[in-house]
């Protein structure tokens, strides 16, 4: 094995193993670990493959669950300039074969992809495992976690503002990828983080890099805008899953990504009236394949945003919508820093009201403050 300058080095000299993160929305492949960087002191996300699917096929190539790594890896790089995909910081491969690994040998090779990617088969024929280390990004932003409210009587969607803000950063995110021959293809919330600003998202395994020439209007550009008013955008502004369902975890594996929306063709969006029609038509649009390219999709949405108060150089907003939206955006400022006082709120009294020695009156009075908090909580405004 080629180690030009790399030394094998133990697990924990590079990494503290903490616990699973991605409890709420497993994988199909690998699971996700915090972890904290012992060579630069900070907290990232440890991405390792599943121990199951270590072993190679038949043909004695390593599946296509090992390969994913080295493939996500790269398109990582080749993204690495927008600000909307998780950023790469490491990549590598570790002895360990618990789940949760916690000791044996590692070997980094930091953002070497291409060394990465090139021994990839005779770290497979030793049976260590591949891994990616990303920014850790909170669970608190992710729209699948914040979106399922836990009660089947309660939905909870994103305000048109900030539904509308995502989606012209994913839209804008798809037209670089697709400028580079890559297809996003696995759209689902729990990709998605968001914190009422900026969009972030995460896995990329199942992405695509098509091969050959490139036509602006290729197919599976169509397919990856379908995927997007589907996958995503829909349950953004409903709260439902496409099927008209709760929201639940959606599966991972490579067919279960080709085919997830193939039969979707028309959305519903009887459960939210009052949704701008422009809005409607234009998801409408994409879910019937109708919207060929990323640049006719953010045109699609910057003329629907427009009525919305929203600038831009192509499209008309008047002076009342403008000042309109500007109370809006304050407003849903105010909401969001107020759900965070009252979280703060709920986990003071929490943590009061375990405290050894307390009455039994004051800890009475602890645990109702947050149960009524947790009550105002599940009907908030903004997931």
């Amino acid at each position: 094995m080629h180690t030009d300058g790399i030394l094998m080095t133990k697990l924990d000299d590079v990494y503290r193993i903490d616990n699973f993160n991605d409890t709420f929305a497993l994988g199909h492949y690998a699971r996700v670990l915090d972890a904290h960087d012992q060579r630069t002191e900070t907290s990232v996300a440890f991405k390792v493959l599943r121990p199951e699917h270590l072993v190679n096929g038949d043909d004695g190539v390593p599946r296509w669950e090992y390969r994913a790594f080295a493939h996500e890896a790269n398109l990582l790089h080749k993204l690495a300039a927008s600000p909307h995909v998780v950023r790469l910081l490491d990549c590598g491969y570790l002895s360990a074969q618990a789940e949760a690994p916690a000791d044996g040998e590692v070997e980094s090779f930091g953002q070497d992809i291409t060394r990465f990617g090139s021994e990839l088969n005779e770290y497979a024929q030793r049976g260590w495992r591949p891994y990616l280390t990303l920014e850790n990004l909170p669970r608190t932003s992710n729209l699948f976690y914040l979106m399922r409210p836990g009660r089947p009587d309660l939905r909870l969607r994103l305000p048109t503002e900030e539904g509308l803000a995502l989606a012209l950063q994913f839209a804008e995110l798809l037209r670089m990828a697709h400028h580079q021959g890559i297809v996003y293809l696995d759209h689902k919330l729990e990709h998605v983080y968001w914190d009422g600003i900026n969009l972030r998202v995460i896995d990329l395994n199942s992405s695509r890099l098509l091969d050959g020439p490139r036509k602006p209007d290729d197919p599976m550009f169509r397919t990856d805008i379908h995927n997007l008013c589907v996958g995503i955008l829909y349950s953004v502004f409903t709260g439902l899953s496409p099927r008209k369902t709760t929201l639940r975890p959606q599966p991972g594996s490579l067919q279960d990504v080709e085919a997830r929306y193939k039969d979707i063709t028309a959305l519903d969006f009887g459960i939210e009236p009052t949704l701008s029609p422009g809005l409607q038509a234009l998801l409408q649009r994409g879910a019937s394949m109708e919207i060929e390219s990323a640049g006719s999709f953010i045109e699609g949405l910057q003329e629907v945003a427009a009525r919305h108060g929203w600038d831009f150089p192509d499209e008309y907003t008047n002076p009342v919508s403008r000042d309109a939206r500007g109370h809006l955006r304050t407003g849903l400022a105010r909401l969001r820093e107020g759900q965070d006082c009252l979280r703060e709120a709920r986990d003071l009294f929490r943590e009061a009201a375990i405290q050894d020695g307390i009455p039994e009156d004051l800890e009475g009075e602890l645990r109702r403050l947050v149960k009524a908090v947790n009550e105002m909580l599940n009907n908030r405004v903004i997931p």
